[in-house]
């Protein structure tokens, strides 16, 4: 059910506002098989990290026996593409922007950067949070030269593993501290010009023990440092306007949605988002207006699920969803799965 049918009563935080999640026994149930295409979470659905979950790729055979289509909608990678329709993934969308492409694949593009590119024909320079795996690649194929934050049009945050400004890589595995020293002092110093940032992966977590921070974290942190520095009385921006110098390309946002449902030429109506996080696919998914499944045993919510219960867990996020992508939205998915199998 969509937030969009539930009156105010029934999204309050009272006792009798509980929301109503339909739990079901596995993705063959009738629910699950009225629909044609299927959006996919990987990491917390599919796959932990590292391997598949215990009956992921029977669930996928199965699946495709069906005739379903499987559209990987993801804020990172990890899976064989031959197994899949489409792989739609933000880091892939992002690129398309650097490149002001984007209206190519469907979506809308980011007047800021576009303006940036327009007005830095031979030279656009960016600051790097990086994942260490190819940054400079990336950035230089889509005509960026990595740059020191002092000199920097722009910040693009695709990794939490390293700091790069095209001289000096630094290392959050190797040197900790330094890291996150660098990290503030650049933001601060971002914040100050009001330098732009790209978030090619809005998650802020990973599933993982200890649920470590991904990129949608320092998204967060650098709207926090342009709107205390350029906050009243000496200043003129709020909230909103600093989230519109922060661009998120990913789950939630409306446009990898529309991108993965023009590739297989579907209705929203057919689709079904299956995942595990409530602020990303959940959320994302009741925003666009197709179903969503919520895989509740693997995934970001496991532990939480088991000591409060699924319900307990989504009443939680909604009393809280003013601190997240949900933007104070009362998010609710239609089903609940334990696991992605059949």
């Amino acid at each position: 059910m969509s937030s969009s049918s539930r009156t105010n009563d029934e999204t309050s935080t009272s006792s009798t506002a509980k929301p109503i999640l339909q739990p079901l026994p596995s993705l063959s149930s009738p629910q699950i098989q009225s629909h044609s295409t299927f959006l996919l979470d990987m990491w917390g659905v599919l796959h932990d990290g590292s391997q598949p979950y215990e009956g992921v790729l029977d669930a996928i055979e199965m699946l495709k026996k069906e005739g379903k289509t499987l559209v990987i909608l993801s804020n990172s990678i990890g899976f064989n593409p031959t197994d899949f329709d489409n792989i739609i993934t933000s880091g892939d969308v992002s690129h398309s922007l650097l490149q002001n492409q984007a209206t190519s694949l469907g979506c809308s593009n980011w007047d800021m950067l576009s303006n940036i590119i327009k007005n830095n024909k031979e030279q656009r320079k960016v600051f790097v949070f990086g994942s260490g795996d190819n940054d400079e690649s990336y950035c230089n194929s889509a005509g960026w030269e990595l740059s020191p934050i002092e000199e920097a049009d722009l910040i693009v945050a695709r990794g939490t593993f390293t700091i790069n400004d095209g001289s000096t890589v630094i290392s959050k595995k190797e040197e900790e501290e330094k890291y996150w020293k660098v990290m503030e002092s650049a933001l601060i110093k971002a914040a100050e010009r009001k330098v732009p940032m790209l978030v090619c992966n809005p998650d802020k977590v990973r599933p993982d023990a200890g649920l470590p921070p991904m990129p949608g974290a320092i998204g967060d942190t650098y709207e926090r440092f342009l709107w205390t520095t350029h906050c009243a009385p000496l200043g003129d921006m709020d909230e909103l306007g600093a989230r519109t110098y922060v661009k998120r390309v990913g789950k939630p946002f409306q446009e990898v949605y529309d991108i993965a449902l023009q590739s297989c030429e579907e209705d929203v109506s057919s689709a079904i988002m299956i995942g595990d996080a409530l602020e990303t696919d959940v959320t994302g998914g009741n925003r666009v207006g197709c179903t969503t499944l919520w895989v509740i045993r693997d995934g970001i919510h496991g532990k939480d699920v088991e000591e409060k219960g699924a319900e307990g867990v989504v009443n939680e996020f909604n009393a809280n969803s003013d601190f997240t992508y949900a933007y104070g939205e009362k998010v609710f998915p239609e089903y609940v799965v334990d696991f992605f199998r059949w």
